[in-house]
């Protein structure tokens, strides 16, 4: 990569992507932003945020590039398809993902840049909105390191940062990490499942194994979205089961089987198939009741 990072250009501007192009803003960069649902855009024009008319007349000025689009198939297509984000993109600038996808699209991605001069990044997040909107996210990037550290005022405006590896480390320390926020979510819902059952207040039962070894931020979060009922979607269910499911395919083709990892998996798939999927994955706790009514 050559130069200053001062022009951003976000592509995907959903319940992630729109803070986050926000804070950029606010920081100081010159942002543009793409969404294909253009009034996304329109509303971030109060934070400094200019809409562009399509994804690559937004990245033909950038900088930096910032993905945050919902899988891995859209990212190929608005990404490297025909007249995409990368023939757009100038040489010297950095493509950074920050979508959650396959480990193998991620190194695709980054090849496909490379051929063209362009520095890529997998820097996928963690922190949902509040973490978008907070600029508290934990970002896990893959690839070059000198290619992070000139990114880093970018970065501080959204979180911490942690170089984790060469290209498609930040897509799998993703899949890492869902793996654990999914099994901690199930297991938040079913001790609250448990408790209600019993007798208990839910309620009570959290507040009371705050600060004990039981406590975390997902337990903290999304044990209140439980108790309270509140499954406006913040990370959808649909995305969690696309996300366990990529890191149990990773896990099969090197040999390795996750037991608890498929259990969470198949409730999560049947949360889904139930008509859940555009509820937050706090959800789940549905999903147990159905299984045990009476």
């Amino acid at each position: 990569m050559t130069g200053i990072i001062n022009r951003i250009a976000v592509i995907g501007t959903g319940i992630m992507g729109a803070p986050m192009a926000a804070r950029l803003a606010g920081g100081g960069f010159q942002v543009q932003a793409w969404n294909r649902t253009r009034e996304k855009t329109g509303v971030l024009r109060s934070s400094g945020v200019v809409a562009a008319e399509s994804a690559d007349i937004a990245a033909a000025d950038a900088d930096a590039v910032i993905c945050m689009l919902s899988s891995g198939p859209v990212c190929e297509t608005v990404l490297m398809g025909d007249g995409g984000v990368i023939a757009a993109m100038r040489p010297g600038s950095v493509l950074v993902v920050m979508s959650s996808i396959p480990v193998e699209t991620a190194v695709a991605i980054g090849n496909a840049a490379s051929a063209r001069g362009i520095s890529c990044l997998d820097a996928p997040v963690s922190g949902g909105e509040k973490g978008a909107k907070e600029g508290t996210l934990a970002i896990m990037a893959g690839g070059d390191a000198a290619v992070v550290d000139a990114l880093r005022p970018a970065f501080a405006c959204l979180g911490r940062v942690t170089h984790v590896g060469p290209s498609g480390s930040g897509a799998l320390t993703k899949l890492a990490n869902q793996l654990i926020v999914a099994s901690t979510i199930c297991a938040v819902a079913e001790a609250l499942t448990l408790a209600a059952r019993g007798g208990a207040d839910p309620a009570r039962v959290r507040e009371a194994l705050l600060g004990g070894f039981a406590d975390s931020t997902v337990f903290r979060q999304h044990g209140l979205r439980m108790v309270q009922g509140n499954f406006a979607p913040g990370g959808p269910a649909k995305y969690q089961v696309k996300d366990t499911s990529t890191a149990l395919g990773f896990a099969r083709s090197l040999g390795l089987t996750l037991p608890v990892g498929e259990e969470v998996d198949r409730l999560f798939q049947a949360m889904v198939d139930n008509g859940d999927g555009d509820l937050d994955h706090s959800g789940i706790i549905r999903e147990l009741q159905r299984m045990n009514q009476r």
